[in-house]
């Protein structure tokens, strides 16, 4: 998200929504490295390379 900071619920939420996504059998958006299995250390990684295509909208 370029325009704030995320806060530490938000970004829960969207690493959490996008690892049901990987469970769900979504395409990963990053190249996995070997050994890793977890939709959760997958979505995390995608999240650090900021590759995750969701967006936080506040009121």
């Amino acid at each position: 998200m370029a325009a704030t900071e995320l806060n530490r619920f938000e970004k829960a939420r969207i690493i959490g929504a996008r690892a049901l996504q990987l469970a769900s059998g979504a395409p990963p958006l990053i190249k996995i490295p070997k050994g890793m299995v977890s939709p959760v250390e997958v979505a995390f990684l995608e999240f650090e390379k900021d590759a995750i295509p969701l967006a936080v909208v506040r009121d």
